[in-house]
Protein backbone atom coordinates (compact mmCIF):
# COMPACT_ATOMS: atom_id res chain seq x y z
CA UNK A 1 0.00 0.00 0.00
CA UNK A 2 1.00 4.13 0.42
CA UNK A 3 1.94 6.28 1.94
CA UNK A 4 0.19 9.31 2.55
CA UNK A 5 0.77 12.87 2.48
CA UNK A 6 -0.98 15.45 4.33
CA UNK A 7 -0.66 19.02 4.36
CA UNK A 8 -2.81 22.10 3.22
CA UNK A 9 -1.53 26.07 2.13
CA UNK A 10 -3.60 27.62 4.42
CA UNK A 11 -0.32 26.32 7.23
CA UNK A 12 1.42 29.22 5.65
CA UNK A 13 -0.59 31.54 6.76
CA UNK A 14 0.69 31.01 10.31
CA UNK A 15 2.84 34.14 10.34
CA UNK A 16 5.37 34.40 13.10
CA UNK A 17 7.35 37.76 13.76
CA UNK A 18 10.41 37.94 12.18
CA UNK A 19 13.48 35.87 13.48
CA UNK A 20 11.14 33.53 15.12
CA UNK A 21 12.40 29.84 14.53
CA UNK A 22 8.81 28.69 13.44
CA UNK A 23 8.68 30.07 10.33
CA UNK A 24 6.69 29.88 7.42
CA UNK A 25 10.34 28.46 5.65
CA UNK A 26 9.91 25.55 7.49
CA UNK A 27 6.75 23.95 5.51
CA UNK A 28 8.49 25.36 2.07
CA UNK A 29 12.04 22.89 3.21
CA UNK A 30 10.01 19.96 4.17
CA UNK A 31 7.22 20.17 1.29
CA UNK A 32 10.21 21.08 -0.89
CA UNK A 33 12.50 17.61 0.23
CA UNK A 34 9.47 15.72 -0.52
CA UNK A 35 8.25 16.96 -3.58
CA UNK A 36 9.57 14.13 -5.48
CA UNK A 37 8.84 11.38 -4.01
CA UNK A 38 5.49 8.98 -4.66
CA UNK A 39 2.72 9.96 -1.77
CA UNK A 40 -1.03 10.08 -1.94
CA UNK A 41 -1.38 13.54 -1.74
CA UNK A 42 -3.69 14.63 0.56
CA UNK A 43 -5.50 17.72 1.51
CA UNK A 44 -5.62 18.37 5.65
CA UNK A 45 -9.77 19.26 6.73
CA UNK A 46 -10.27 21.33 9.61
CA UNK A 47 -10.42 19.81 12.56
CA UNK A 48 -14.05 19.11 14.01
CA UNK A 49 -15.05 20.75 17.75
CA UNK A 50 -16.20 16.65 18.60
CA UNK A 51 -12.26 15.62 18.02
CA UNK A 52 -10.68 18.83 19.86
CA UNK A 53 -13.01 18.49 22.39
CA UNK A 54 -11.50 14.91 22.97
CA UNK A 55 -8.69 16.64 24.52
CA UNK A 56 -9.20 20.29 25.15
CA UNK A 57 -12.27 21.97 27.10
CA UNK A 58 -14.47 24.53 24.89
CA UNK A 59 -13.47 26.97 26.65
CA UNK A 60 -9.72 26.71 25.67
CA UNK A 61 -10.80 26.40 21.82
CA UNK A 62 -12.70 29.26 22.93
CA UNK A 63 -10.30 31.37 23.94
CA UNK A 64 -8.06 30.63 20.97
CA UNK A 65 -10.48 31.58 18.43
CA UNK A 66 -11.04 34.95 20.60
CA UNK A 67 -7.22 35.57 20.44
CA UNK A 68 -6.82 35.48 16.72
CA UNK A 69 -6.06 39.13 15.91
CA UNK A 70 -6.94 41.25 12.79
CA UNK A 71 -3.63 41.98 11.95
CA UNK A 72 -0.02 41.93 13.17
CA UNK A 73 0.00 39.80 16.06
CA UNK A 74 -1.09 38.70 19.60
CA UNK A 75 1.30 36.95 21.53
CA UNK A 76 0.07 34.39 24.40
CA UNK A 77 3.54 33.78 26.03
CA UNK A 78 7.18 34.89 24.75
CA UNK A 79 7.40 31.91 22.62
CA UNK A 80 3.62 31.68 21.43
CA UNK A 81 2.17 34.22 18.94
CA UNK A 82 -1.22 34.38 16.93
CA UNK A 83 -1.65 36.04 13.33
CA UNK A 84 -4.55 36.65 11.46
CA UNK A 85 -4.16 32.94 9.89
CA UNK A 86 -3.11 31.02 12.71
CA UNK A 87 -6.47 29.42 14.07
CA UNK A 88 -7.07 28.18 10.45
CA UNK A 89 -3.49 26.59 10.10
CA UNK A 90 -3.75 25.02 13.83
CA UNK A 91 -7.48 23.33 12.79
CA UNK A 92 -5.64 22.02 9.81
CA UNK A 93 -2.70 20.51 11.49
CA UNK A 94 -5.36 18.98 13.90
CA UNK A 95 -7.49 18.05 11.58
CA UNK A 96 -4.46 16.40 9.61
CA UNK A 97 -3.90 14.43 12.15
CA UNK A 98 -7.17 12.89 12.26
CA UNK A 99 -7.91 12.48 8.50
CA UNK A 100 -4.16 10.39 8.91
CA UNK A 101 -5.65 7.80 11.43
CA UNK A 102 -8.75 7.92 9.16
CA UNK A 103 -7.20 6.58 5.96
CA UNK A 104 -4.44 4.23 7.78
CA UNK A 105 -7.24 2.68 9.89
CA UNK A 106 -9.71 2.40 6.73
CA UNK A 107 -6.62 0.57 4.68
CA UNK A 108 -6.24 3.32 1.78
CA UNK A 109 -2.59 3.74 3.11
CA UNK A 110 -0.16 2.08 4.66
CA UNK A 111 0.83 4.60 6.87
CA UNK A 112 0.89 8.69 6.44
CA UNK A 113 3.14 11.95 7.16
CA UNK A 114 1.31 14.72 8.41
CA UNK A 115 3.13 17.64 7.27
CA UNK A 116 1.33 20.66 8.77
CA UNK A 117 2.50 23.97 11.02
CA UNK A 118 2.28 25.21 13.81
CA UNK A 119 3.05 21.74 15.64
CA UNK A 120 1.15 20.42 19.17
CA UNK A 121 3.24 19.04 21.41
CA UNK A 122 3.84 21.46 23.79
CA UNK A 123 0.27 22.11 24.15
CA UNK A 124 -1.37 21.28 27.34
CA UNK A 125 -5.30 20.84 28.13
CA UNK A 126 -5.86 24.38 28.71
CA UNK A 127 -2.64 26.04 27.58
CA UNK A 128 -1.27 26.98 24.47
CA UNK A 129 2.37 27.14 24.49
CA UNK A 130 5.52 26.26 22.70
CA UNK A 131 4.71 27.22 19.46
CA UNK A 132 1.66 25.29 19.53
CA UNK A 133 -2.37 25.65 19.97
CA UNK A 134 -3.71 22.30 19.78
CA UNK A 135 -2.61 18.81 21.07
CA UNK A 136 -2.77 17.50 17.42
CA UNK A 137 -1.18 13.92 17.97
CA UNK A 138 -3.27 13.31 21.28
CA UNK A 139 -6.65 14.38 19.48
CA UNK A 140 -5.44 11.51 16.64
CA UNK A 141 -4.97 9.32 19.13
CA UNK A 142 -8.58 9.51 20.88
CA UNK A 143 -10.03 9.84 17.63
CA UNK A 144 -8.74 6.53 16.74
CA UNK A 145 -9.66 5.02 20.18
CA UNK A 146 -13.36 6.67 20.26
CA UNK A 147 -13.98 6.66 16.75
CA UNK A 148 -12.37 3.44 15.32
CA UNK A 149 -13.00 1.79 18.20
CA UNK A 150 -8.58 0.88 18.92
CA UNK A 151 -7.93 -0.70 22.19
CA UNK A 152 -4.46 0.73 22.48
CA UNK A 153 -2.33 3.04 20.53
CA UNK A 154 1.62 4.49 21.21
CA UNK A 155 2.62 7.80 21.00
CA UNK A 156 6.62 7.72 19.91
CA UNK A 157 8.20 11.13 20.61
CA UNK A 158 11.82 11.57 19.66
CA UNK A 159 11.53 15.78 18.95
CA UNK A 160 14.63 17.29 21.16
CA UNK A 161 12.10 18.71 23.65
CA UNK A 162 9.78 16.86 25.48
CA UNK A 163 6.33 16.61 24.89
CA UNK A 164 4.57 18.17 27.77
CA UNK A 165 1.21 18.87 26.17
CA UNK A 166 0.91 15.07 25.04
CA UNK A 167 1.82 13.85 28.01
CA UNK A 168 -1.24 16.23 29.88
CA UNK A 169 -3.59 15.18 27.64
CA UNK A 170 -2.77 11.27 27.54
CA UNK A 171 -1.04 10.77 31.19
CA UNK A 172 -4.65 9.37 32.61
CA UNK A 173 -5.42 7.47 29.77
CA UNK A 174 -4.10 4.08 30.25
CA UNK A 175 -5.14 2.96 26.59
CA UNK A 176 -2.92 5.33 25.69
CA UNK A 177 1.05 4.66 26.13
CA UNK A 178 3.48 7.67 25.77
CA UNK A 179 7.45 7.77 25.11
CA UNK A 180 9.42 10.47 24.35
CA UNK A 181 13.00 11.37 24.87
CA UNK A 182 14.19 14.66 25.12
CA UNK A 183 17.17 16.71 26.21
CA UNK A 184 17.47 17.94 29.67
CA UNK A 185 18.05 20.23 31.07
CA UNK A 186 16.10 22.20 28.21
CA UNK A 187 12.85 23.82 27.60
CA UNK A 188 9.86 23.05 29.09
CA UNK A 189 11.43 21.39 32.48
CA UNK A 190 9.17 18.40 32.20
CA UNK A 191 9.77 14.90 30.89
CA UNK A 192 11.69 13.59 34.03
CA UNK A 193 12.07 9.78 34.40
CA UNK A 194 9.82 9.44 37.61
CA UNK A 195 6.84 10.47 35.48
CA UNK A 196 5.37 7.46 34.31
CA UNK A 197 1.74 8.23 34.11
CA UNK A 198 -1.41 6.83 35.98
CA UNK A 199 -0.90 3.38 34.80
CA UNK A 200 2.49 2.96 34.09
CA UNK A 201 1.22 4.19 30.79
CA UNK A 202 4.32 7.32 30.13
CA UNK A 203 7.83 6.76 29.40
CA UNK A 204 10.75 9.52 29.09
CA UNK A 205 14.23 8.68 28.38
CA UNK A 206 16.38 11.71 28.95
CA UNK A 207 19.39 12.60 26.98
CA UNK A 208 22.68 15.11 27.62
CA UNK A 209 23.58 18.12 25.86
CA UNK A 210 26.12 16.43 23.25
CA UNK A 211 24.57 13.02 23.08
CA UNK A 212 24.55 11.54 20.19
CA UNK A 213 23.35 8.87 17.37
CA UNK A 214 25.26 5.74 19.54
CA UNK A 215 23.20 6.90 22.83
CA UNK A 216 20.25 7.76 20.79
CA UNK A 217 19.71 4.63 19.30
CA UNK A 218 20.94 2.48 22.42
CA UNK A 219 18.11 4.30 24.29
CA UNK A 220 15.90 3.88 21.65
CA UNK A 221 16.63 0.32 20.25
CA UNK A 222 17.28 -0.98 24.18
CA UNK A 223 14.81 1.08 26.05
CA UNK A 224 12.10 2.52 24.55
CA UNK A 225 10.77 -0.05 21.79
CA UNK A 226 10.78 -2.96 23.41
CA UNK A 227 8.65 -1.33 25.87
CA UNK A 228 6.03 0.07 22.98
CA UNK A 229 6.09 -4.01 21.86
CA UNK A 230 4.97 -5.13 25.26
CA UNK A 231 2.07 -2.80 25.16
CA UNK A 232 1.20 -4.28 21.78
CA UNK A 233 -0.64 -1.36 20.30
CA UNK A 234 -3.31 -1.10 17.52
CA UNK A 235 -1.58 1.82 16.24
CA UNK A 236 1.66 4.00 16.21
CA UNK A 237 2.09 7.85 16.28
CA UNK A 238 4.86 9.45 16.48
CA UNK A 239 5.34 12.95 17.14
CA UNK A 240 8.41 13.71 14.50
CA UNK A 241 10.30 16.82 15.31
CA UNK A 242 13.66 17.13 13.59
CA UNK A 243 15.54 19.46 15.65
CA UNK A 244 17.55 16.39 17.58
CA UNK A 245 19.81 16.78 14.34
CA UNK A 246 23.46 18.70 15.37
CA UNK A 247 22.42 21.53 13.23
CA UNK A 248 19.29 22.39 14.68
CA UNK A 249 20.21 25.88 16.58
CA UNK A 250 17.38 25.43 19.69
CA UNK A 251 19.37 22.50 21.41
CA UNK A 252 22.30 20.26 21.91
CA UNK A 253 22.09 17.08 20.52
CA UNK A 254 23.81 15.88 17.89
CA UNK A 255 22.05 13.37 15.87
CA UNK A 256 22.66 12.75 12.15
CA UNK A 257 20.08 13.11 9.44
CA UNK A 258 20.47 9.09 9.16
CA UNK A 259 19.26 8.66 12.94
CA UNK A 260 16.02 9.46 11.89
CA UNK A 261 15.80 6.94 9.15
CA UNK A 262 16.83 4.45 11.38
CA UNK A 263 14.26 4.94 14.04
CA UNK A 264 11.64 5.28 11.80
CA UNK A 265 13.02 1.87 9.74
CA UNK A 266 12.45 0.40 13.44
CA UNK A 267 9.29 1.78 14.07
CA UNK A 268 7.90 0.66 11.16
CA UNK A 269 9.95 -2.70 11.53
CA UNK A 270 7.80 -3.03 14.97
CA UNK A 271 4.57 -1.80 13.70
CA UNK A 272 4.66 -4.79 11.07
CA UNK A 273 5.02 -6.88 14.01
CA UNK A 274 2.29 -5.53 16.28
CA UNK A 275 -0.33 -3.37 14.31
CA UNK A 276 -0.13 -4.55 10.81
CA UNK A 277 2.06 -1.65 9.91
CA UNK A 278 -0.18 1.13 10.65
CA UNK A 279 1.60 4.31 11.44
CA UNK A 280 0.69 7.90 11.57
CA UNK A 281 3.70 10.38 11.52
CA UNK A 282 3.08 14.21 12.11
CA UNK A 283 5.96 17.21 11.99
CA UNK A 284 6.74 18.72 15.43
CA UNK A 285 9.94 20.71 15.41
CA UNK A 286 12.73 21.21 13.62
CA UNK A 287 14.47 25.09 12.67
CA UNK A 288 17.71 24.27 10.66
CA UNK A 289 15.98 24.48 7.50
CA UNK A 290 18.46 22.21 5.51
CA UNK A 291 18.70 19.56 8.25
CA UNK A 292 14.81 19.88 8.77
CA UNK A 293 14.36 18.98 4.80
CA UNK A 294 16.84 16.35 4.81
CA UNK A 295 15.49 14.39 8.18
CA UNK A 296 12.19 14.71 6.79
CA UNK A 297 13.11 13.12 3.38
CA UNK A 298 14.96 9.99 5.30
CA UNK A 299 11.79 9.80 7.43
CA UNK A 300 8.97 9.72 4.85
CA UNK A 301 11.50 7.36 2.19
CA UNK A 302 11.29 4.66 4.77
CA UNK A 303 7.53 5.23 5.45
CA UNK A 304 7.39 4.86 1.67
CA UNK A 305 9.41 1.66 1.64
CA UNK A 306 7.12 0.01 4.34
CA UNK A 307 4.27 0.65 2.45
CA UNK A 308 5.31 -0.18 -0.40
CA UNK A 309 5.94 -3.88 1.29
Amino acid sequence: MATALITHEECYGHVTPPGHPEQVARLDAVLGALSDMDLVRTNAPFAADDDLLRCHPASHIAAIKAAVPQSGWRSLDADTHLSPGTLAAAMRGAGGCVKAVDMVLSNEVQNAFVACRPPGHHCERETAMGFCFFGNVAIAAKAALDHHGLKRVAILDWDVHHGNGTQDLVEEDPRIFFASSHQMPLYPGTGYPSETGADDNVMNVALADGAGSDTFRDLWGQTILPAVERFAPDLIIISAGFDAHKRDPLAGLLLETEDFAWVTREICALAARVCGGKVVSSLEGGYDLEALGDASAAHVAELIDQGSK
